[in-house]
């Protein structure tokens, strides 16, 4: 059960900034979904990819056709080169539809599904790369005049699987990494929009960009931020909620100056718009807004909401 009082069904997160736009007036920087949409920030981590199985393909086959030397064979870079070549070409291919695997199992809260999703895309991966290196390199040796023969057997599959499951790892866990800091970098996004000559300046606008998503909103119309996963849901004034992809921590790093501040573990609390503050025996805490509706807090993070006690009790003074 939730123990935010009075918060209202999630709405869709809606552009409030020109909701007159055309599709073709927007960008389409890749959205939450996860698949490609020519974006070149995922365009940035395929080329990563591509470029370091590539090197890992050549100095691959330096290395095979070294060994065939050194045991008495004649040194010929072509054959490795084609076979690593081949799985590596299979690889990359597969880059684009790992990304989308990657941040289908970022969305996903619960363990057992995350766990169970990569299991399944570990085994998938696998078959697709051996099926389709055999294939290319069949090809390949047709068109050449020759023929290949992958010896397919148990030993042989398992051999290419061990493989696979390392490589995969590594290019997921490498997204992983990657999509988590672009994620955290671009969650928040402060403007200070320009001022007229003369004119005080007014309070700095935030947008909160999520894919194709902007929201445009006042920090002092914040009233708290809770995390929800791979998301965090910035609660307004008004009633409005809005879901973003990023993380608590992020959004605490760009709003503590506006005096919002962590109340408990998966949330934060605008202390401007605080009316009362009512602790608990456990010493947890509850906050009410000057909207009515309340927000309970940890008592790890009393501290943060003491000036609010002290403020009150001179008050009472």
């Amino acid at each position: 059960m939730s123990d935010v009082k009075n918060a209202r069904e999630r709405p869709e997160v809606e552009p409030v900034w020109d909701r007159q736009t055309s599709p073709g007036d927007e960008l389409k920087p890749p959205g939450t979904s996860g698949w490609p949409r020519g974006a070149t920030g995922d365009w940035l981590i395929y080329a990563a990819v591509a470029a370091v199985a590539i090197v890992i393909g050549i100095v691959g086959a330096l290395s095979t056709a070294d060994d065939i030397a050194r045991h008495g064979g004649v040194y010929d870079i072509r054959p490795p080169l084609l076979w690593d070549m081949t799985s590596i070409a299979v690889i990359i291919l597969l880059t684009p539809v790992m990304l989308a695997v990657v941040r289908r199992i970022r969305r996903e809260p619960a363990l057992t599904i995350r766990i169970a999703l990569a299991i399944a895309t570990i085994i998938v991966f696998s078959a697709v790369h051996i099926t389709g290196m055999v294939a290319l390199r069949k090809l390949i040796m047709w068109l050449a005049g020759g023929a290949y023969d992958f010896r397919f057997s148990l030993a042989t599959v398992l051999y290419e699987f061990r493989k696979d499951v390392v490589t995969c790892v590594l290019i997921g866990g490498g997204m992983w990494l990657i999509d988590s800091r672009r994620e955290a970098q671009r969650v928040l996004e402060v403007e200070t929009p320009p001022q007229p000559a003369g004119q005080a300046p007014t309070s700095q606008t935030i947008w909160l960009r999520d894919g194709t998503r902007s929201i445009r909103i006042e920090p002092g119309d914040i009233l708290w931020i809770n995390s929800a996963g791979n998301y965090v849901e910035y609660s307004m004034a008004d009633g409005s909620n809005h879901l973003i992809r990023g993380t608590l921590a992020a959004a605490e790093a760009e709003l503590a100056r506006f005096n919002l501040v962590r109340i408990h573990r998966t949330r934060l609390a605008n202390l401007d718009r605080v009316t009362s503050v009512e602790t608990k025996p456990s010493g947890d805490f509850e906050l009410t807004f000057d909207t009515g509706r309340t927000a309970s807090g940890s008592r790890r993070y009393k501290s943060a909401v003491a000036p609010l006690d002290r403020t009150s009790a001179s008050s009472g003074m």
